[in-house]
């Protein structure tokens, strides 16, 4: 087990499946104690806490739909308990990992569709962070999830890909204004990562389609974000901020 992150407390948002899982799960194992978010699957966060806890380390679930209006406030409500029963009030690491993206061609896109995609990867995520700012330490750590698709739009997940270069403008902006506290603030942008919400990628045509766009031929695996998410979080990236960190395989490097 690493300790480049004892005695810090995160919170992870999406932790209980995939990436957050993955991230959740390195965390714990270099030293923090995890606060991992769930929104609809209490039963999958409790495993995750579980199973960081059968290693050793420390863990705790809160849930927080995050298509609900107030989803921010009720959140930290949870959080701020958790924080009061280790005897702090603030935390270091913030992790904006939650996230959907349905594969809904553009001409079927409805109003309600796009507004869920919104909800949970632009509005969440902007209040979620507002809320943590003054309760994070200063020297913490914000990073965020963001995706290759900020710089190479995909057919078919149009509203996907309009949702997350939003993220890397407010990971400058926020970098700029953080900067006095030590604050560091920076975004991961995967590409396509084998997790339930890349079913495609199971099939041989999607595998195919996938390493011909990629410099590296093998198909992304969730621990590959957590361990660029871990060092953005830890002492080796203090220097690092305002940055997207584009970890992908070398998705379409040249053509």
């Amino acid at each position: 087990m690493s300790t480049t992150l004892a005695g810090k407390i995160a919170l992870v948002t999406g932790a209980s499946r995939g990436i957050g899982r993955a991230i959740a799960e390195r965390f714990a194992a270099d030293g923090a104690v995890v606060g991992v978010h769930y929104g609809r699957n209490p039963q999958a966060a409790d495993e995750v806490v579980a199973a960081i806890k059968a290693k050793g380390g420390d863990a705790f679930a809160v849930a927080a739909e995050l298509t609900e209006s107030g989803a921010a406030a009720k959140l930290f409500a949870q959080v701020d308990a958790e924080l009061a029963k280790r005897g702090k009030k603030t935390f270091d690491i913030l992790v904006n990992n939650a996230g959907v993206a349905p594969f809904v061609p553009f001409a079927d896109t409805t109003e309600e569709q796009f507004d869920y995609v919104f909800n949970v990867n632009v509005k969440s995520l902007f209040f979620i962070t507002q809320a943590a700012i003054p309760r994070l330490n200063d020297g913490g750590r914000i990073i965020s999830t963001s995706s290759v698709v900020s710089r190479l739009p995909f057919p078919g997940v149009e509203v996907y890909s309009m949702s997350k270069p939003p993220v890397d403008n407010l990971t400058k902006a926020l970098a700029k204004s953080l900067g006095e506290r030590g604050i560091t603030v920076n975004a991961v942008a995967p590409g396509v990562i084998e997790t339930d919400m890349t079913g495609f990628v199971k099939s041989d045509e999607g595998t195919q389609q996938t390493l011909n766009m990629q410099a590296l031929k093998q198909i992304g695996q969730a621990p590959e974000i957590a361990d660029v998410v871990a060092f953005l979080a830890g002492p080796d990236a203090r220097w690092i901020t305002g940055q997207t960190i584009e970890v992908s395989g070398g998705t379409v490097i040249t053509l």
